[in-house]
């Protein structure tokens, strides 16, 4: 049997006019503390985004989501969080924020392969 580590995932929501709450997943944030491992995937459905707000900055709303897997990524990408650790990058990304980009509520489960977990997540959640 293969060793199985508890992980935490957040869906990163789009959310075009605030004062509306409409908002749909545009990718998956996962985090496993025994593989010191944080990632997050996003893809951006253009089509919903313009039905739901046809003004929307569909180019700023590519930069926050590039963003948020820049942070996950760390280093350079990653802005003033580049030196924090895996957790502590997960954490701040998951913070509760009033932005067309924010994350949704933190699950947990059980993988032997975060990298792929983000995948599933992403093709079951998110495409």
């Amino acid at each position: 049997m293969t060793k199985r580590d508890v992980f935490e995932y957040a869906l990163v929501r789009v959310v075009p006019r605030m004062e509306r709450g409409e908002c749909f997943n545009a990718g998956v944030i996962v985090y496993c503390r025994a593989h010191t491992y944080v990632a997050a995937r996003t893809h951006l459905d253009e089509a919903k985004l313009l039905a739901l707000d046809p003004g929307a900055d569909v180019a700023g709303v590519r930069a926050a989501l590039r963003g948020v897997e820049g942070v996950c990524g760390g280093g350079a990408g990653a802005g003033q969080a580049a030196g924090d650790d895996a957790g502590r990058r997960f954490r701040w990304l998951i913070a509760p924020r009033s932005t067309v980009v924010q994350p949704g509520p933190v699950h947990t489960g059980l993988t032997a392969d975060p990298a792929a977990e983000v995948e599933r997540l992403l093709d079951l959640l998110v495409r």
